[in-house]
């Protein structure tokens, strides 16, 4: 699907390569793409900018690797979790988005209306990010949103399954990892295994992006 004429993906879709823009194609013309990307790929910042145009909340779910350890660590439950939004960050500079006002975050919210002297209503007017780990997901429904799940491949297959089994028709999905980096044991990743699960369905699309573009150094340390 051509990208609207007006529209060059934040000035990014005349720079794309082949791989990169078969990436984007895909998000607007699939339901679910699963992409086995490299670090430095843009992989997330690509996927962040069509949640952009789509109008429509973006839930971001991301998986801390170390959560066992969470509850031990100094801070609030958001505090703990901020290491893990980064790319996230990083995707919304890019598309020149403030993330401070874009991304939900209770604390910060409260005290922005305190010191505005505004309702959390009026805070919340150009909120459209919302992080979350799949600890927040039993039990609910996903409606009308676009879903980012960011290291994908270090979610379990039961982590993915919660995830996809509260998924409905409405929604828009893109499942970012690199099957090259997976930090808890191989055999419990389910990133690879679900590629491989919905690879025959017409509503889905498997991709790779093999190009880092952070330089020599980077890619070198990626060959070994």
């Amino acid at each position: 699907m051509p990208l609207p004429e007006n529209n060059l993906l934040f000035g990014f879709a005349p720079r794309l390569t082949a791989e990169q823009r078969e990436y984007v194609d895909a998000i607007f013309d699939y339901q679910l793409v699963m992409v086995n990307a490299k670090a430095g790929t843009g992989k997330t910042t690509l996927a962040v900018a069509c949640a952009k145009l789509f109008k429509q909340p973006l839930t971001y779910i991301f998986n801390p690797v170390q959560e066992s350890a969470m509850g031990f660590r100094p801070g609030t439950q958001s505090e703990k979790e901020s290491i893990y939004h980064q790319p996230l960050m990083d995707a919304l500079l890019e598309i020149n988005e403030n993330p401070a006002q874009c991304v939900y975050n209770e604390e910060a919210l409260v005290n922005e209306a305190i010191r505005r002297k505004v309702s959390m209503k009026r805070v919340m007017d150009s909120i459209w990010c919302y992080p979350k780990t799949p600890l927040f997901l039993r039990g609910t429904n996903l409606k009308e949103m676009t879903i980012i799940i960011d290291e994908c491949q270090n979610f379990t297959v039961q982590e993915l399954r919660k995830i996809f089994t509260r998924v409905h028709d409405s929604c828009k999905v893109i499942c970012i990892g690199h099957s090259g980096q997976i930090d808890i044991p191989f055999a419990k990743s389910g990133f690879v295994p679900y590629m491989e699960h919905f690879k025959s369905q017409p509503y889905c699309k498997i991709l790779t992006l093999t190009k880092n573009f952070r330089g020599d150094l980077a890619n070198w340390a990626d060959s070994i």
